[in-house]
C-alpha cells in the first residue's frame, strides 16, 4: 500500500464510494484522515511480508456453515478490503484490516504451522510424534473444526494429542470439543494443558457478569455490523468473533511455574507464567528445539487494552511491561521466530527482540506517565488528553491503538490506582443520565436551543463536543427522533475517524441502535461454561440472581448432597443474602435434597420444577420438598438486551 495511492483514494473518496450504504463521510473527517495518513508510515511493508509469509492453502468454501443452521464464519467477508483506503475509514485502520484479512493455513517454522483468519484469534498447530499438540482453539467448535479439516487436508491427517490453552479467554478455549472428547481428556489420552487458576477464570469473567460484558461485547465487536467501508473493518487484532458454538473441555495438566518444562509427545515446552496481564491466568510458551517462541496474548499487532470496553477487571500495566522483560531476558537470545495467539508471526532473531523490548517499553511508558501524571494532580481524562508515546514508539505498527488505545488505556491506569472517584466533591453522588440529561436540557434553553449548538459544533468540526449535547437530549427524551438521528450521524463520523477497531464498532452501533432500536441476539454463558464451574462459583452465579423485591424478608435454609462429586453444602437465604458453605448442615434445616449437579443446574437455569424428579427418584427430599423450586422463583433471568445510548 503506497501513501500516494492512499491520498488519492481519500481524494477520490470524500462520500466513500460506491461500496458504502450509511452515511457519506464529512469533510471534517476527510481531512483528519488525511492528516492521519500524513502521520503514519505507511512505506513500512514488513507487516505485509510477515503476514503473507509461509502461505500453504485456505478453504475452498469460504462459509463455515453453524451447527443449527446459519454461518458461524464467511472468509469472503472482508474482500472488500482492497486498494486505499475510503474517507469512511482511518487509513491505519483500513491497513490493519487488509493485513487481518489474510487466511488460511501458514507454515511458521519447522513442525509448527497456523490457521489464521478463520476466527478472531489463531489455533497453532504442532506436530508431536504421533499427532497434533494444538495451542488455542478459537472460539467455536464449528471454526475449530475447519481448522483442523484444514491442517488435516493440507499436512496430513494426525490425531490431537493435546490441546494448550494461553489463558482463560473464550476465543482461546471455545472451540476445544471440536478438537476432542470429554472421554478421551478424562482417561488421559489427550492432554489438556492450562497456566493456574484457568477455570476458575474462564468460569468467572464469562459467567459471573456474564450477561453485562455480552451486551457491551455486542458494542465492542461491532456484533450486529456488517462488514464494510462504512461497517466493520477489523477488532484490531482479529477480524471479528464467530458466530458459532462455545465449548469448554477442562484441564487435566496445570502449569504452576515459570520455568516448569513438559515433554509432549516428543515435543519439549518450556512456560513462563504472566498472571495479571492480558488476562489473569495466561502463560507464554517456548519450543527449543524449534527456537519458537509463542507470546500468548501478552505481545500482539496492536497495542492491547488494559481494561477491555466490554468490561473486565482492570489489567496491570507494569506487571505486563515486566512480563515482556523477562521473556525478552528468558528467551530473546534463543528465538528465530515469535508467534502469537492474534496477528501474525515475526521472524528473525534481531526482530523478535526489537519488537518484545519496544512493545515492553509502550507499556512501561503508559504505566510511568500516567502514575506521573495522576501524582502532579490530573484526572484520568486528563492525563488521557495529554499523554503521547514518544516518537520512536508510535513509529512502531505494533504500538498503535488499532485494539487497545493510549488514552483509554491511561484512564485504566488510574482507575486501578485511584478507582472512579477524581476526589472532585462534586463527583461524590453523580446523578442519573436520564435526570442529568433534563437539567441540562432545560439549563441550555431547551430541546430547540441544545439542537441549534449541537449543529454549530458539528458544522465547526467539533463533532466530539455535539455528541456531548445531543446524548443530553437524547437521555432527556428518547422519543425525540431528529436528535437521535442527528446523534446516530455524529457518532458515524466519529467511528469513521477512530484509529481503534473497538472504538469505531462502538460507535457505529450506538448509531445503529439510535436509529433502529436495539438488537436481540446477543449471547449469555454457554451452558458448557456453566457445568464446568466449580460448585462454590456456581453457588456465586445464584447469589448474583438473588432479587431482594422476590425474596422479600424469607428465610430459607437448604442442605445439598451432589453424590456422584461427593459434595455437600449448606445453602442460607437471609437478609436477601444466599450465602453457601461445603459442610454439612450442623443443625435442622428446612429441607435435604440428594440429587445429580446437573439437575439442580437444570432447575436453575431453566425453571423446570423438580417435582417430577422426585417422584421419579431422581432426587431425594426431605422436609419442604418446594424449598429449591421457591428458591428459583426469587432469581432474576438476565436479559443481554439493555439499552445503552437511551434510557
Amino acid at each position: 500500500m503506497k501513501t500516494a495511492a492512499i491520498l488519492a483514494g481519500l481524494t477520490a473518496l470524500i462520500a466513500c464510494g460506491p461500496a458504502c450504504t450509511g452515511a457519506p463521510a464529512s469533510a471534517a473527517t476527510a481531512a483528519a484522515q488525511a492528516d492521519a495518513l500524513k502521520a503514519l508510515p505507511f512505506a513500512d511493508q514488513e507487516d505485509f511480508d510477515f503476514a503473507g509469509r509461509g502461505f500453504l492453502a485456505t478453504r475452498a468454501d469460504p462459509k463455515i456453515p453453524r451447527a443449527g443452521g446459519g454461518v458461524a464464519w464467511d472468509l469472503s467477508a472482508y474482500d472488500f478490503l482492497k486498494g486505499p483506503a475510503p474517507a469512511t475509514v482511518n487509513p491505519g485502520l483500513w491497513r490493519q484490516g487488509q493485513l487481518l484479512a489474510k487466511h488460511g493455513l501458514f507454515k511458521v517454522a519447522d513442525r509448527i504451522w497456523q490457521v489464521r483468519g478463520f476466527d478472531i484469534a489463531n489455533a497453532t498447530f504442532i506436530q508431536g510424534d504421533t499427532g497434533w499438540i494444538v495451542i488455542d482453539t478459537l472460539t467455536s467448535t464449528e471454526t475449530a473444526e475447519a481448522a483442523l479439516d484444514l491442517a488435516n487436508a493440507t499436512l496430513g491427517a494426525r490425531p490431537v494429542v493435546a490441546i494448550i490453552y494461553t489463558h482463560s479467554h473464550s476465543d482461546h478455549f471455545g472451540g476445544a470439543r471440536a478438537l476432542a472428547s470429554q472421554a478421551d481428556v478424562d482417561s488421559g489420552k489427550v492432554k489438556v494443558i492450562a497456566p493456574k487458576g484457568f477455570l476458575e477464570e474462564a468460569v468467572s469473567e464469562n459467567v459471573l457478569a456474564g450477561t453485562a460484558m455480552s451486551r457491551r461485547a455486542v458494542y465492542q465487536f461491532g456484533f450486529f455490523l456488517p462488514p464494510g467501508p462504512d461497517g466493520q473493518i477489523s477488532s484490531g487484532i482479529g477480524q471479528a468473533v464467530s458466530k458459532g458454538s462455545l465449548s469448554l473441555l477442562p484441564p487435566n495438566m496445570v502449569i504452576d511455574h515459570t520455568g516448569e518444562t513438559l515433554m509432549v509427545d516428543g515435543v519439549r515446552l518450556e512456560f513462563q507464567m504472566t498472571p495479571g496481564t492480558e488476562a489473569p491466568a495466561e502463560m507464554n510458551i517456548y519450543l527449543p528445539d524449534f527456537h519458537a517462541l509463542c507470546m500468548a496474548e501478552n505481545a500482539n499487532v496492536s497495542m492491547h487494552n488494559v481494561l477491555t470496553p466490554r468490561g473486565a477487571l482492570v489489567r496491570d500495566s507494569k506487571a505486563w511491561a515486566d512480563d515482556l522483560t523477562q521473556a525478552a531476558r528468558l528467551y530473546g537470545d534463543r528465538t528465530d521466530v515469535m508467534f502469537t495467539s492474534h496477528g501474525w508471526p515475526r521472524f528473525g532473531h534481531d526482530r523478535v527482540l526489537a519488537f518484545l523490548e519496544d512493545h515492553r517499553d509502550a507499556y512501561e511508558y503508559l504505566h510511568d506517565q500516567s502514575v506521573r501524571m495522576m501524582n502532579e494532580g490530573l484526572t484520568g481524562p486528563e492525563i488521557a488528553a495529554r499523554i503521547r508515546l514518544p516518537a520512536a514508539l508510535s513509529r512502531d505498527w505494533y504500538n498503535q491503538g488499532f485494539y487497545g488505545s493510549l488514552t483509554f488505556n491511561a484512564r485504566a491506569v488510574y482507575q486501578r490506582y485511584m478507582g472512579w472517584y477524581d476526589a472532585n466533591p462534586v463527583n461524590l453522588a453523580p446523578l442519573e443520565p436520564a435526570d442529568a440529561g433534563a437539567r441540562y436540557v432545560a439549563a441550555l434553553g431547551g430541546p430547540v436551543r441544545v439542537m441549534s449548538l449541537a449543529k454549530a459544533a458539528a458544522g465547526k468540526g467539533d463533532d466530539a463536543w455535539a455528541a456531548v449535547l445531543l446524548n443530553h437530549l437524547v437521555m432527556a427524551d428518547t422519543k425525540n427522533a431528529t436528535a437521535r438521528e442527528t446523534l446516530a450521524g455524529l457518532y458515524d463520523q466519529l467511528g469513521y475517524r477512530s484509529e481503534n477497531a473497538l472504538a469505531r464498532n462502538m460507535y457505529l452501533t450506538a448509531a445503529m441502535e439510535l436509529r433502529g432500536g436495539v438488537k436481540s441476539g446477543a449471547g449469555t454463558a454457554a451452558l458448557d461454561l456453566i457445568r464446568n464451574m466449580p460448585s462454590r462459583m456456581l453457588f456465586d452465579l445464584v447469589g448474583v440472581r438473588l432479587n431482594p423485591e422476590k425474596a422479600g424478608d424469607a428465610a430459607l435454609s437448604i442442605a445439598l448432597t451432589f453424590p456422584e462429586r461427593k459434595e455437600t453444602f449448606l445453602l442460607k437465604v437471609r437478609h436477601d443474602v444466599l450465602i453457601a458453605e461445603p459442610i454439612a448442615a450442623p443443625g435442622p434445616v428446612d429441607a435435604r435434597f440428594t440429587l445429580p449437579r446437573s439437575v439442580f443446574i437444570q432447575a436453575l437455569f431453566t425453571g423446570v420444577s423438580l417435582k417430577n424428579a422426585i417422584a421419579g427418584g431422581v432426587v431425594q427430599a426431605e422436609g419442604d420438598a418446594s424449598a429449591i423450586d421457591r428458591l428459583v422463583g426469587w432469581l432474576d433471568t438476565f436479559h443481554p438486551d439493555f439499552p445503552i445510548v437511551t434510557r
